[in-house]
């Protein structure tokens, strides 16, 4: 082999190298981290799971509890409404029908703030201009799941605010909606079961056997990579 073609040599594995090595960490980072959702979802259910076997909570009983363990509990008590706050979550599709969850403040057992309960689902007129027509019972016998882990992703505006209710927003965010309110509101969301609207919410859209699964897909290609590079560099000019 002449100098020039050994140089090129040397070269071609150099560049071979740096690229295996960047696609198999690429990879290894995206397979873990997939991993990682995966325990995290489990840890969810897991701990819905328990909440459910426990039974209900009385609103008044959940300082008691300590606020790790709040995620999750199936809550209890009288909610008043604080009429005529109604805002109506933007873009929730029911079996391909465009609709909305209608989401509303109360006081539960008149102590503490304000928290905000989902009703559940109500469908979306033809068109846009138009909003529900909407029937809100001024007080109702609270049993609600609550979920303290509140994330979500917007562009743009998240509320459509008219001066008149309802109102559209795109994602619930209390501290936001509480500058509207002129009240405070707890940092929290309840799903009320029992309610005149569709009860649609999933406390994981993604299960974690999905999420382990693409973590395996993630590490296979990682060892692919490795593979085709050590082949390719074992190849002559």
């Amino acid at each position: 082999m002449t100098a020039r073609p050994f140089v090129t040599h040397l070269s071609r594995n150099w560049l071979l190298a740096v690229f295996t090595l960047v696609a198999f960490v690429l990879l290894i980072k995206l397979s873990y981290w997939q991993w990682q959702r995966a325990e995290h979802k489990q840890t969810q259910l897991d701990q819905l799971h328990t909440a459910e076997q426990q039974g209900p909570v009385h609103w008044l009983d959940l300082t008691s509890v300590p606020a790790e363990q709040q995620d999750g509990l199936m809550l209890q008590g009288k909610a008043v409404w604080l009429k005529p706050a109604v805002w109506l979550l933007d873009n929730q599709l029911i079996q391909g029908k465009a609709g909305y969850d209608v989401v509303i403040p109360v006081l539960v057992s008149n102590q503490g703030p304000a928290v905000l309960v989902n009703l559940g689902w109500v469908a979306a007129p033809q068109s846009r201009d138009q909003l529900p027509e909407l029937s809100i019972p001024e007080s109702f016998e609270l049993k609600a799941l609550l979920r303290t882990e509140l994330k979500g992703f917007r562009l743009g505006q998240n509320l459509e605010d008219t001066g008149l209710w309802p109102q559209r927003m795109q994602q619930v965010e209390p501290a936001e909606l509480a500058k509207v309110l002129g009240q405070e509101l707890a940092p929290v969301l309840l799903y009320q079961q029992q309610s005149p609207y569709l009860y649609h919410y999933k406390a994981v859209v993604m299960p974690p056997e999905k999420h382990r699964a693409y973590a395996l897909q993630w590490l296979l290609l990682a060892v692919a990579v490795v593979v085709i590079g050590w082949f390719m560099s074992k190849k002559e000019l």
